[in-house]
């Protein structure tokens, strides 16, 4: 018999595993929704929905391996990591999905949202306040006008399958619809830039590279708070805390 592995969990969602089956559990149904359609739409392989019953989303998994995870060694050859970049790419060329994502809130929005997570970082004792002024330099360069694309909205190396140097899959679609390309790129490349390069071959074309980096201060600026809120650690090697610190 499977045994039923804990993927994820907090007091939004929880995605159980049990084999070859992956179980969703969200309380936001308009999320759930969200994500399956965005599933329907992309032009890349996700994985096949097995069957829903609110709350329950059912999900076969995928072949291949992930990339990695934040804080985590980075793994595949950077032949994969550019498979990942094309794939990237194909997504973002592709027909704008009908709904707005996680990568699509305005810059205006996005400034107070980080003006109050700065404010809140210091004065609730998690970061010095050098680090968190610096990083809210480099991020201002995130806060510009852009082209809509269809994005992921959380696109971190977790959420990319791989077998050898081909992409087989994208998982986690709850927060895709219209945004902003370069969000998408930071969050996959969040933690380890090395591999920037190397994506950036595959997915093509003139990619201002400043804005990745700012995407990356003000994506951990905003995560610090609600991670350490949700029973995460931010502080762990490699992840959000060292990302801050290296912009130092």
């Amino acid at each position: 018999m499977d045994e039923v592995e804990v993927v994820v969990a907090h007091p939004e969602r929880a995605t159980l595993r049990v084999g070859d089956v992956f179980l969703k559990v969200d309380a936001d149904q308009a999320r759930a929704d969200a994500e399956v359609e965005a599933m329907s739409l992309a032009p890349v392989p996700t994985p096949e929905i097995l069957w829903r019953e609110p709350p329950v989303l059912a999900l076969a998994a995928l072949p291949g391996t992930t990339l990695g995870r934040l804080g985590g060694p980075s793994t595949g050859s950077a032949a994969a990591w550019a498979s990942a970049g094309a794939a990237i790419r194909k997504l973002h060329d592709a027909p704008l999905p009908p709904r707005p994502g996680r990568a699509g809130r305005s810059s205006v929005a996005l400034a107070a949202e980080l003006d109050g997570a700065c404010a809140a970082l210091v004065t609730d004792g998690h970061l010095p306040a050098g680090l968190v002024t610096r990083n809210r330099r480099v991020a201002e360069a995130a806060l510009r006008p852009w082209t809509p694309a269809f994005t992921h909205g959380d696109l971190q190396i977790a959420h990319v399958f791989v077998d050898g140097d081909e992409v087989t899959g994208i998982i986690d679609w709850s927060e895709a619809g219209r945004g902003d390309a370069l969000y998408d790129l930071a969050a996959f490349t969040l933690g380890h830039e090395e591999h920037l390069d190397d994506v950036l071959t595959g997915y093509g074309g003139d990619v201002d590279r400043e804005v990745i980096r700012a995407w990356w201060s003000l994506r951990s600026l905003l995560a610090v708070r609600w991670l350490i809120e949700h029973g995460f650690d931010p502080f762990a090697p490699g992840c959000e805390v060292d990302v801050l610190r290296s912009r130092m």
